[in-house]
């Protein structure tokens, strides 16, 4: 690997580290390819932690869009997980509508709007992470369409939404909901007391709805299991976290706000590990 990429591996190891283990157990040619779609991933997802307020932001996502669009940046030779993303997109001759989608379902981050519904949220998954689990089948597959989209459908919407209740607790401190509004007023939450860091039966019972969700979603992956080609699975390794994070989540007295969701790396690395020297459906 020349430095970009290498540097596309540093920003996946230190900011994504289910995605960086579990690209240490792919195929190593296509290890690169990867990393950088990873780290792209890594650096739009980052753009609030970056900025300010929004305007910058959408800004830095623009630039972005503009570069998968064709269109000259003087600074893309400085940038290293640019330059390694646009090899691999040439490489594996990378749909970049995917990766555009990406980019712009990323705007919500940057604003503190409600998440208005559960449909909504499943969309907004489905752009950032099952398109992202799409676009790492291709590289899988050497540039051949993967046809995965049911099961990379699911999967990105359980492992997203997992994720989005890891993170409740940081995204409530800066005022960010991405609990839909329509279940939550379903159960009569009040979302100020989320801001608060209060812990309510009505909050508990919205958040035992959501587990429901992704669990429906994970059960989907595991039917669509026979139409995913066997050099895509690395791609869905991180769908393994699934269950030992709502497991923790589930423990007795457990404090989702208060309290993080959390493995061992240790513990990540052997469910990968695991996973991937098992059948597909151990997912």
């Amino acid at each position: 690997m020349d430095k970009d990429f290498d540097h596309a591996v540093e920003v996946v190891r230190q900011y994504d580290k289910d995605r960086y283990l579990s690209a240490l157990l792919a195929p190593e040619a296509h290890r690169p390819g990867l990393m950088a779609l990873y780290a792209f991933n890594v650096e739009i997802a980052r753009v609030r932690e970056s900025v300010s307020e929004p305007l910058p932001g959408e800004v830095r996502l623009q630039w972005w869009r503009d570069l998968l669009e064709g269109t000259e940046h003087g600074a893309v030779a400085s940038n290293p997980v640019a330059n390694a993303l646009l090899q691999t997109i040439e490489t594996y001759k990378l749909p970049k509508h995917g990766l555009i989608a990406m980019t712009e379902a990323r705007i919500f981050d940057l604003y503190n709007d409600p998440m208005p519904s559960l449909n909504d949220l499943e969309g907004y998954t489905g752009e950032t992470v099952s398109g992202l689990i799409q676009l790492a089948c291709y590289v899988l597959n050497n540039g051949e369409e993967p046809k995965v989209a049911t099961a990379a459908g699911h999967a990105g919407v359980a492992y997203g939404m997992t994720g989005l209740l890891r993170a409740l607790p940081w995204h409530a401190t800066r005022q960010q909901l991405y609990l839909p509004k329509d279940l939550l007023d379903r159960h009569g939450v009040d979302p100020q007391s989320i801001f608060k860091g209060q812990m309510t039966a009505e909050l508990g019972a919205a958040l035992t709805e959501m587990r429901g969700h992704i669990r429906h979603h994970l059960e989907r992956v595991r039917q669509a299991v026979d139409d995913v080609p066997k050099p895509c699975r690395n791609a869905f390794l991180p769908l393994a976290l699934v269950e030992p994070f709502l497991k923790k989540m589930e423990t007795p007295g457990f404090d989702l706000l208060k309290q993080s969701v959390d493995l061992s790396q240790l513990r990540r690395q052997w469910i990968l590990w695991r996973t991937s020297n098992k059948s597909f459906s151990a997912i």
